[in-house]
């Protein structure tokens, strides 16, 4: 693919950057250890969420931050719905 001076169009670039991530991907040999720092980071969010002060016990603020993850998903889960039915011309009352 040769340099070119146009511009890419967002959907040029959009396909540029899933070529990107697949041939990065392709070259991972350890998927989980590539992003355990970010699995970490994430369920260290919903701990401070459910235990802003580190009162709670370890069990029970790992018990509470799957919850507010589990939420968290299924607010995604809604809103992706939502926007699915409003797409396709589809709202509801």
């Amino acid at each position: 693919m040769s340099a070119s001076k146009t511009p890419l169009s967002p959907a040029e670039r959009s396909l540029r950057a899933q070529i990107a991530a697949h041939d990065s991907w392709a070259r991972t040999s350890d998927r989980p250890a590539r992003t355990a720092k970010a699995r970490a980071a994430a369920l260290a969010r919903f701990e401070r969420e459910v235990d802003p002060n580190g009162e709670l016990t370890p069990q029970e603020r790992a018990k509470r931050a799957e919850h507010a993850r589990k939420a968290y998903f299924a607010r995604l889960a809604l809103a992706s719905a939502r926007a699915r039915r409003n797409r396709a011309g589809g709202a509801r009352p």
